[in-house]
């Protein structure tokens, strides 16, 4: 019986590979793909989760959903990934030709989708907007899904939009918070694990298109742009596909070879660390001697697990065997 999950997505070009890679395995169904703006505004980004899903030859639910932060002005990624997400080609190559969103808001979806099926499990690829306003509106979702798995967040290492950020949480960080605060099983799968091993190197990027088809064609065309942006951010040459590698982990639990429980929370007020995930590494929180600093933390215990290493080398062999 395949596992039912929830995915919601700015629906870059990462994402697209990620969404991909969910709706191609076999063990995977997509009950519904809310669209929250991020890399690109809401509009485009529902329309690039369409395309997706008219791609695969799927009948997966598409909800438009929130059309910017729940107290910040929208910044979106579009020097990263283009104006449309997926590498400004300039032509209709990745437009759908039949699909349209479902009329439903995407908090509605989320809440129906996940009463409608205790033990789901939610793929976040985007910022938190959507997740957070579905628990404001319905907290008890929180107790009936059995995996959170976020792709957000630098658990204790440098960020990609600020020195101390990743870009999702930074984005809404005030969401971030409230989903990280909800009592949601959430498994945090950072930043840190696009990079290196994790990147798809010019050697990948040739085996990819030995493979040859729609699928592997689309996951490297649509990245190129981002290849471009992620050489000139950190000095690597490849495909970085951080999306990709949290839907590995949802997908396959152990390929995350090391994680453990912390607490974590979101700084909201700092400019110099908004969006910062601040994870209790060495589980000081509890220690009295830090309970002024740590007294909000205290009274709000809740963890994620945290991933800290995980297999590169089976989370590309996953994307080439979903790809074919």
């Amino acid at each position: 019986m395949p596992r039912p999950i929830l995915i919601d997505t700015d629906a870059g070009s990462d994402d697209a590979v990620a969404v991909l890679m969910a709706l191609r395995h076999s063990d995977i169904d997509v009950a519904g793909i809310t669209v929250v703006a991020g890399n690109v505004p809401l509009r485009q980004g529902v329309e690039n989760a369409l395309y997706f899903v008219e791609l695969c030859a799927a009948q997966t639910p598409v909800y438009a959903g929130a059309e910017r932060p729940l107290l910040r002005e929208y910044v979106s990624a579009d020097w990263f990934h283009g104006a449309d997400g997926l590498g400004d080609w300039d032509d209709e190559r990745y437009k759908p030709q039949q699909s349209q969103a479902e009329p439903e808001h995407a908090v509605d979806a989320i809440i129906a989708t996940v009463r409608a099926k205790p033990g789901i499990m939610i793929v976040t690829l985007g910022p938190l907007t959507n997740l957070a306003l579905a628990l404001r509106k319905a907290p008890d979702i929180a107790g009936r899904v059995s995996r959170c798995v976020v792709m957000g967040g630098a658990a204790c290492t440098s960020g990609n939009v600020t020195p101390a950020a990743e870009y999702n949480i930074w984005c809404d960080p005030e969401a971030a918070q409230i989903v990280f605060r909800s009592g949601l099983p959430i498994e945090m799968v950072g930043w840190e694990f696009s990079q290196g091993d994790f990147v798809l190197s010019l050697s990948d990027i040739e085996d990819l298109r030995a493979i040859g088809g729609e699928f592997a064609d689309f996951t490297i065309d649509c990245n190129i742009k981002g290849m471009r942006g992620y050489e000139i951010q950190t000095g690597e040459i490849g495909i970085s596909l951080p999306d990709g590698v949290a839907m590995a982990v949802a997908i396959e639990p152990s390929i995350a070879t090391a994680s453990s429980h912390h607490s974590v929370d979101i700084e909201c007020h700092s400019e110099l660390t908004r969006g910062m995930t601040v994870v209790d590494k060495l589980n000081v929180a509890g220690d009295v001697r830090n309970i002024d600093t740590w007294r909000e933390a205290l009274q709000n215990p809740k963890q994620a697990l945290i991933c800290w290493q995980l297999d590169a080398a089976r989370w590309k062999q996953m994307l080439y065997d979903l790809l074919r």
